[in-house]
């Protein structure tokens, strides 16, 4: 059995910005003079481990600082949800094609069908490909926009809401707008009109957008952008949520 580290091994590492790899670093040798593993290949296997974890560090920031749940992503999909959709339109949607294009995602249905989790997850993908990403539900996208028109910071707002890769915005069209959430959101869809992309959730069809709406003309010009330029997954099915509510006793 070989002593712990040394002080001078533990300074540097901490020099080098590779402390987080001390609490594994013994085992690790153990384990490489056990399987008298040549040293290159162990620096490999170090050195590896460290940038993945840099990696899920950064990606963790980056999700937290742009509004995503950290577990509302892919892996955590419950494939025997009671739902229906268009797995080609989903799978299409996953290969982020669509932001390269500067086209939107539209993702309808009833309340817990697992809408919020697929514009989460896709926010999820988009920051693995090193975009920027902000997520934010309508209601309070729209509540901070009027505050920002209080203290003066409304127009920088809406221009970082314009430069951000994916603007993901979920839950639209629960409830009427008034003029100046109207003027917001068709703000927003035209300066991103084939420049950005934006991934929308709703429970109404865009056609019913409208009658929500506080300008028709503005309400028009918004609607028509953005659904030319969106792909439809349109989700039908039970509540998602319902899988998920507690049971006595552990019964079935």
């Amino acid at each position: 059995m070989r002593p712990d580290l040394s002080p001078e091994l533990k300074r540097a590492m901490k020099d080098l910005r590779l402390g987080q790899l001390l609490p594994t670093l013994p085992e690790r040798l153990r384990i490489a003079r056990e399987r008298k593993l040549d040293p290159e290949d162990l620096l490999l296997t170090l050195l590896t481990d460290e940038t993945q974890r840099r990696a899920q560090q950064r990606h963790r920031v980056r999700a937290k600082d742009g509004g995503l749940q950290a577990d509302l992503v892919f892996e955590r999909w419950d494939p025997a949800a009671k739902i229906t959709f268009d797995r080609r339109v989903m799978d299409e949607l996953r290969l982020l094609r669509f932001v390269e294009e500067h086209h939107h995602a539209l993702i309808i249905g009833p309340v817990g069908v697992g809408k919020t989790m697929i514009a989460h997850a896709l926010g999820h993908l988009a920051i693995a490909r090193d975009l920027s990403v902000h997520c934010e539900t309508a209601e309070k996208l729209l509540h901070r926009l009027r505050a920002c028109r209080l203290d003066g910071t409304h127009e920088r707002e809406l221009r970082r809401l314009t430069q951000v890769d994916v603007l993901i915005v979920d839950d639209l069209a629960l409830r009427p707008m008034d003029a100046h959430e109207t003027s917001d959101l068709h703000a927003i869809v035209c300066s991103r009109h084939k420049t950005a992309s934006m991934v929308v959730t709703s429970n109404r069809d865009p056609s019913e957008w409208l009658a929500l709406l506080a300008d028709p003309l503005q309400g028009q010009a918004l609607v028509d952008r953005f659904v030319n330029s969106a792909y439809d997954l349109v989700i039908e099915g039970e509540s998602y949520r319902r899988r998920q509510k507690p049971k006595v006793g552990g019964e079935a």
